[in-house]
């Protein structure tokens, strides 16, 4: 599978982590908990590890975007 499809698909869910700390921190209201029946339950346990796992993936994308890529190709990104 193609690179560039997983970094949309991982800024996304980095993109959803942060919508959901930013209601945690604002409302105190954890929108993941809430869907999944609890912090604690294994749905939402597991959405918090792969929101984790795409910020590391994400924070390649600081090293791989300077690494001679053109101007196309950062536009394909968003």
């Amino acid at each position: 599978m193609n690179n560039h499809l997983w970094d949309k698909i991982f800024l996304t869910l980095l993109t959803i982590g942060g919508l959901n700390w930013g209601l945690v921190g604002l409302f105190q209201f954890d929108l993941v908990a809430w869907l999944f029946g609890g912090a604690e339950s294994i749905l939402s346990r597991a959405v918090y590890v792969l929101v984790a796992f795409s910020a590391v993936w994400c924070a390649t994308l600081l090293f791989r975007l300077g690494d001679g890529v053109d101007s196309e190709e950062v536009r394909s990104l968003t």
